[in-house]
């Protein structure tokens, strides 16, 4: 549904030194699903969005939504912003302060594209349904300035969605929310787009927002898509070592392979490292593995018939409420793991770490 191909995008910034924000990206996301570009500041993934919605042109590249092509550089096409069968959500969600919630909601209808106007009644009609979806049932005449931050998200929502768009562009709008807002808003907006069957293109910088809200991620730094699949799988068996480390916490351990097939082994400074099936090698060199600290078992007592089980000490915790953060020190090296809050461990206390094979990750 839509289709994003080659583009490329350079900013100039002092004394003719040219910044390239997109280096060649391209995208491809089906009808009805909730796809995320996500990366660090600065990434490019915010200019990527908004070579989507037409408010920067791109250098080179095409731009499909649906069969309409919006943008192409051979073709000199530039469709313009109000003109696209899009609806977007800003990070500061835009809300007209001297307008009512009725009127926010309403204006894409009333000033926001060409073509025949809708009538009153179907205004009303459907700026009723777009507050229903986002819960805001009977706020129409609520002034702007009278609403909290989670209603102007909601408003900011029903106003992108009150078109029935093709594609709805979220550009970080839960980042001003606080955390149990967020969380609570997450959910919402999963269930609406998924309600609605709306294709969505989402760009965060929040990784568990990403994981929770996609049906797939893709990872761009440094304008460039680094790694592309479904969450589980970008999250669990990413190759890629930066990647991997900007997903969330991750320990990294180094050495030699040795060993091939299901007897794949990486020599580190823990010890010997049984690898997964599916991490098999078939030649010998040198290699990296990262580990997630919930990826890793802590013990009281040694398990029996179990690879990758070695003996460490404690070194400190600390509680985060839904799990206790915590290192083990294995000999001259400290893994990060995250201890069950009912299961609570000391520093000091020894322990045995059992690392299963499927859990370790080959990267680059």
């Amino acid at each position: 549904m839509l289709r994003v191909v080659n583009i490329k995008k350079t900013f100039p910034v002092d004394q003719g030194v040219q910044v390239n924000a997109l280096k060649g990206v391209s995208i491809d996301v089906p009808d009805g699903e909730f796809f995320t570009l996500l990366g660090p500041s600065g990434s490019g993934k915010s200019t990527a969005m908004r070579c989507i919605a037409g408010l920067e042109h791109p250098d080179e590249g095409e731009i499909y939504i649906g069969e309409q092509c919006v943008f192409s550089s051979k073709r000199k096409i530039m469709v313009p912003p109000d003109e696209r069968p899009i609806g977007m959500v800003f990070q500061s969600y835009a809300i007209w302060p001297h307008m009512d919630v009725f009127h926010n909601v309403a204006f894409p209808l009333m000033y926001g594209s060409t073509g025949p106007k809708p009538s009153k009644e179907e205004i009303r009609n459907s700026v009723d349904e777009a507050l229903k979806l986002v819960q805001l049932t009977g706020y129409g005449d609520r002034p702007a300035t009278q609403l909290s931050g989670g209603q102007q998200q909601r408003v900011a929502l029903a106003r992108a969605i009150v078109r029935r768009p093709r594609l709805l562009l979220l550009d970080e709008p839960l980042s001003n929310l606080d955390a149990k807002l967020r969380e609570e808003m997450r959910v919402e907006m999963k269930e609406m787009t998924t309600k609605l069957g709306m294709t969505s293109f989402f760009v965060t910088h929040d990784q568990i927002e990403a994981l929770a809200l996609s049906d797939r991620i893709a990872v761009i730094m440094q304008g460039e898509i680094v790694e592309m699949g479904k969450p589980h799988d970008v999250y669990t068996k990413s190759e890629n070592k930066l990647v991997a480390a900007f997903l969330g916490t991750t320990n990294t351990l180094e050495g030699q392979i040795t060993g091939t097939g299901s007897d794949t082994k990486l020599e580190t400074e823990i010890g010997a490292l049984t690898l997964g099936a599916r991490q098999a090698m078939t030649n010998s060199g040198r290699a990296s593995v990262a580990i997630r600290p919930e990826a890793v078992d802590c013990l009281r007592e040694k398990p029996r018939d179990s690879a990758n089980v070695y003996q460490g000490t404690v070194k400190r915790t600390m509680f985060l409420g839904t799990f206790i953060d915590g290192e083990v020190q294995i000999g001259s090296k400290s893994l990060r793991v995250s201890f069950n809050p009912y299961n609570t461990f000391s520093p000091g206390e020894k322990v045995f770490v059992h690392i299963p094979p499927e859990r370790c990750q080959l990267i680059d």
